[in-house]
């Protein structure tokens, strides 16, 4: 049996070398592959392969005082769906482009949106509509993640890389929602604990957070909650479904085909990663983007 092992854990590290070193020969003893980033916040991570390893891996890690209440989350996948393994150290630990503005201690990143658990946030959603209020879902991710799968009736902000969102926010695109309950949300949470900070910091009155993000949300509720579609994740899977019963909300760029898996555009000047069907992708001469990579 294997695994793939998600993680994160914001908490000063006053040597992420030393972290990194430990990671690096940890992973390479246990036969792991994955991306592991190390910052001065903390740590987050990835990585798979078979599942004596991955807990063996988990239970080392989390003997490190530090990362002793580490939430890990896990899925299907193997080492097979990593090119290699990646231990980096970096100052940050999700590329907001503010490493100065956020602040951790060791219960996490410090003046951050409230933490909601998949029960807890509808519990929200029905307090908030029983009061004539509705939550705003606020996407977390890069804008084609949203493309296959995301909450309904959510804001996707207009971003290509997570160093887009600070500038996004103080473009005033979102000044109507500052006095309105918003709910952040991404693919295991960390970008959300970032995110929500630079939010409240720049002027948000109720920020909320999906603590584990959306694999804990679709563990819990699979496809008969809130969430709608597949989703994307950063790894040879590409995208990742809770149920067979999840709705396919993507569409091919070309002939419009329902469809969740992305391709690289064929031409070498090119490589968008965009949506296509299997049809349109089974041929170079369509696996170009529609605009812009005609022949």
């Amino acid at each position: 049996m294997n695994r793939i092992a998600l993680y994160y854990a914001f908490t000063p590290l006053p040597d992420p070398e030393a972290i990194r070193l430990w990671q690096r020969a940890l992973c390479e003893k246990l036969g792991l592959r994955g991306r592991i980033l190390v910052s001065e916040d903390g740590i987050n991570g990835t990585v798979g392969g078979e599942l004596s390893a991955v807990k063996a891996y988990v239970k080392a890690t989390r003997e490190y005082p530090a990362f002793k209440k580490m939430d890990i989350k896990y899925s299907e996948g193997s080492a097979e769906d990593f090119p290699r393994l990646s231990v980096k150290v970096r100052p940050e630990i999700v590329s907001f482009g503010a490493p100065g503005e956020l602040k951790v201690d060791e219960n996490g990143v410090v003046g951050g949106g409230t933490h909601l658990r998949p029960e807890e946030l509808h519990q929200l959603v029905e307090a908030k509509k029983a009061a004539g209020e509705d939550v705003v879902f606020f996407d977390g991710r890069n804008a084609f993640e949203a493309q296959i799968g995301k909450f309904k009736g959510a804001v996707v902000p207009d971003v290509s890389t997570t160093h887009d969102f600070i500038k996004e926010l103080e473009s005033g695109k979102y000044d109507d929602l500052k006095d309105k309950p918003v709910v952040t949300y991404c693919t295991g949470g960390v970008r959300c604990e970032v995110l929500s900070a630079l939010m409240v910091n720049r002027g948000f009155q109720e920020v909320y957070q999906m603590k584990g993000g959306i694999v804990r949300y679709g563990e819990t509720f699979g496809d008969k909650g809130l969430w709608e579609g597949s989703l994307y994740v950063f790894d040879k899977r590409m995208h990742m479904e809770f149920t067979d019963d999840a709705a396919t909300i993507g569409e091919c760029v070309r002939c419009h085909a329902p469809t969740s898996k992305f391709e690289n555009c064929s031409n070498p000047s090119c490589r968008k990663l965009t949506l296509y069907c299997a049809e349109c992708s089974s041929d170079p001469s369509t696996l170009r983007c529609p605009d812009g990579c005609e022949a």
